[in-house]
């Protein structure tokens, strides 16, 4: 087939953008060789907020629209790109592509999580795809894999370490001995953390990420607001001091689990993950996954799960898909929910060992208290540790801290609420999760 070019609307042209323009520029004859000279990929138009900004790629100024309408709309652009982040204008750009029947790239892992079901109804109803490799852990392929190579296996279970910013926070704090607030300061200065954290501190930006995951997985519209989800703004040095004492590290963990009866676990929190597990070993911004199929057992994908160059790259990987579903009408060739229904595990069912960390009042008796509600709830006690630091040996107030057996997360949340209303409990129990992967 005679190679010509498809025009490539791109809204937004910030960091990822920028790097979606050098990388076609870079690779068009390489991408053109490895399709078999069939593809050629052209930046069409861009939609920016202000033409005049200086920008680190120079296109021309009748390329540049402020109007996402126009993009859409223009005849020469033959596939969407939305970079723009965000769920309301960027949910109107994707859903106008889909309704004038042009495919769909994007990064946006709020968007499809928040707003998939619509967008996927109408992926369906107008028979166009939407592709979304870079919405997941940056350069890793892991949504063609589990879409693709994955697709004769039943998944059992995702684990991963999917938010670099988080990571990188963690790691400091494990290495460099820093305070939560002295790693978040750091990784802003250095570019890893954006000017407002919160998506990434507080677990959401791993959430979204762990939904996509589980949708493709499982088939099934997963809604939000079921996910339980918890950051890493309450660990403290004391936390990561006895997760290295005890063997493990701590790290923001995404779990995604089916279970016997078909009912899928999924929640993102703060978690001891053993030193011997090689999920333990994932520092800096890089990201793993590790997938556990019925037929290939399990896998391990790693990689920079963010910065311009990773995700740029899976951006053009969907680019040259989405241009093959347009060269070859094979059908549809993006993801669509393949179930209309499936059942979340509630968080409260759900059974892990736990570390949790308690702000007492230092006086007799203490520790007695406490054991004795978890006694009377039935959860067994392995440990527990009241550290008295050197330079405080009078503290009126300290950290106790209790390791717990296997328990049902919802008996310790009912648990937790009595401890906390003794007189002695000066705020809510901090939890982390043990996990057994």
């Amino acid at each position: 087939m005679k190679c010509s070019s498809l025009g490539i609307g791109l809204a937004g042209l910030g960091t990822v953008g920028s790097g979606v323009v050098l990388a076609l520029e870079r690779n068009a004859d390489l991408i053109s060789d490895r399709t078999g000279g069939t593809i050629r990929l052209e930046v069409a138009k861009v939609l920016v907020r202000d033409p005049a900004k200086t920008r680190p790629v120079s296109l021309p100024a009748e390329k540049l629209v402020t109007d996402w309408r126009e993009l859409v709309a223009d005849p020469a652009v033959d596939i969407v790109v939305e970079l723009i982040g965000g769920t309301t204008d960027a949910f109107e750009i994707v859903s106008a592509a889909l309704q004038a029947r042009k495919p769909v790239v994007t990064g946006n892992k709020a968007l499809l999580a928040e707003r998939g079901v619509e967008l996927f109804a109408l992926s369906k109803q107008y028979d166009t795809p939407i592709h979304f490799e870079a919405a997941v852990a940056g350069g890793i392929p892991i949504i063609r894999t589990v879409q693709e190579s994955f697709i004769g296996n039943r998944i059992h279970s995702m684990c991963g370490i999917i938010n670099g910013t988080s990571n990188y926070i963690l790691e400091r704090m494990t290495t460099g001995g820093l305070e939560f607030s002295a790693a978040l300061a750091e990784a802003q200065a250095l570019g890893y953390a954006e000017a407002d954290p919160a998506l990434d501190v507080n677990g959401w930006d791993a959430a979204h990420k762990a939904i996509l995951l589980a949708t493709l997985a499982y088939g099934f519209p997963i809604d939000t607001a079921a996910v339980h989800v918890a950051g890493i703004e309450q660990v403290r040095p004391i936390d990561i001091e006895f997760a290295t004492r005890l063997g493990y590290v701590v790290k923001l963990l995404a779990v995604v689990r089916e279970h016997p009866d078909g009912a899928v676990e999924l929640r993102v929190q703060p978690s001891f993950v053993a030193k011997s597990h090689i999920l333990a070993s994932v520092n800096g911004v890089f990201n793993a996954v590790a997938v556990h199929g019925d037929a290939a057992g399990e896998s391990l994908f790693y990689g920079r799960g963010a910065g311009q160059d990773p995700t740029a790259s899976s951006v053009v990987a969907d680019l040259v898909e989405a241009a093959r579903s347009l060269r070859h009408a094979t059908g549809h060739r993006g993801f669509l929910p393949y179930r209309e229904s499936g059942t979340l595990l509630p968080v409260e069912d759900t059974e892990t060992a736990c570390y949790v960390r308690f702000d007492v009042t230092d006086r007799p008796g203490v520790i007695a208290e406490v054991a004795r509600a978890l006694a009377d709830a039935g959860i067994g006690i392995s440990g527990t540790h009241s550290p008295v630091k050197p330079d405080q040996p009078d503290a009126a107030f300290i950290d106790m801290v209790f390791l717990l057996h296997t328990c049902r997360f919802g008996l310790l949340q009912e648990t937790l609420k009595t401890i906390e209303a003794l007189d002695c409990i000066n705020s809510t129990p901090v939890v982390f999760r043990i996990e057994k992967l």
